[in-house]
């Protein structure tokens, strides 16, 4: 381990648990607590992996959520998952399927929006397990005018087959745990598992965009609406998350840092298909240089082709509610 990783292991120790932070600075607003909390878990035929997400989910202590389950085109076998979960989760759980026509991750996302009913959207990867303060760190973190950003730990592809294959909870490792896996490599780095009260060191750069993933992010519903949320035209792998970043930047509304406090654990796997990305480069420097605020391809979109009933159907699988979807 590196000499600057330790000594942020020695600090982050310290503060393991949250109730170290009764003292000095405080990490929230307690001005603007969400009433619901809407965690938007995106997943494509994985689910193994969606099963454990929904195991840790279960076991949040803040109960004040709901989860929506955001399918890019999975096989039925994701909605047997959801629904063999969905009388024991203790929370609603709602599951939106589009179509599969290759990894359109910003219009699922932009359905599970509209299907949400929190004021508050919590985006989760389906392979991202949370720890059980997840949901009300987030909640403490909630400020109007501020998304929030946090940060993840990457498990190797033979601790994620252990986790998944055993039924490992690694959501719930102290410090021992962690400190023997990354000695044995078993995961890339600490900082996402470590508590640290950076009270307004939060919001020391609340214009960087960079570095930010959807992965672990928080967005006021109603910010998401001001953007018309994420651009489908964003096809394939990447950057339709930092695209809706920007364009809430151009909104004026700025970043809070979740590091050292939201961090998620990211379970191992291939990585995704990059044949779009020069093309979403290219898109997402055109964004760059304007001073566009909503997306051209958003949620009303997806509204106004649901309310005019064409090109084909989505079905929420919860309710057998039919809904129009686009092509």
């Amino acid at each position: 381990m590196q000499g600057c990783e330790c000594r942020l292991i020695a600090a982050g120790l310290g503060n393991w648990s949250l109730s170290s932070y009764a003292t000095g600075w405080k990490d929230w607003s307690s001005a603007d607590v969400p009433d619901l909390t809407s965690v938007i878990v995106t997943t494509f035929n994985r689910e193994d992996a969606l099963d454990a997400v929904l195991a840790a989910l279960a076991r949040q202590s803040d109960r004040g959520f709901e989860v929506v389950i955001a399918d890019d085109g999975s096989h039925p076998a994701t909605a047997a998952v959801v629904d063999r979960w969905r009388p024991r989760l203790g929370v609603p759980l709602s599951h939106v399927w589009q179509v599969n026509r290759g990894f359109r991750a910003a219009e699922i996302r932009n359905r599970a929006i509209l299907a949400c009913g929190g004021d508050y959207c919590v985006f989760l990867d389906g392979d991202c397990l949370p720890r059980p303060d997840f949901i009300a760190t987030h909640r403490r973190l909630a400020e109007r005018g501020w998304f929030v950003t946090g940060n993840r730990v990457l498990l190797s592809d033979a601790l994620t087959a252990a986790v998944l294959r055993e039924g490992l909870q690694p959501q719930n490792w102290g410090p021992a745990e962690w400190l023997r896996q990354r000695r044995r490599g078993g995961v890339n780095r600490l900082a996402a598992v470590l508590r640290l009260p950076l009270g307004p060191l939060r919001k020391l750069e609340p214009g960087r965009w960079r570095g930010a993933r959807s992965c672990n992010l928080a967005v006021w519903r109603d910010d998401l609406e001001r953007v018309d949320g994420f651009d489908a035209c964003f096809g394939g792998w990447g950057r339709e998350d930092s695209d809706l970043l920007i364009r809430l930047l151009h909104a004026g509304v700025r970043r809070k840092d979740g590091r050292f406090a939201t961090g998620v654990i990211h379970l191992w796997h291939p990585e995704a298909d990059r044949g779009q990305l020069a093309a979403n480069d290219a898109r997402l420097d055109a964004v760059l240089r304007s001073d566009r605020v909503r997306a051209q391809s958003g949620l009303s979109l997806l509204r106004d082709v649901a309310d005019a009933g064409v090109n084909g159907r989505q079905v929420d699988r919860q309710s057998d509610r039919n809904v129009p979807a686009q092509s």
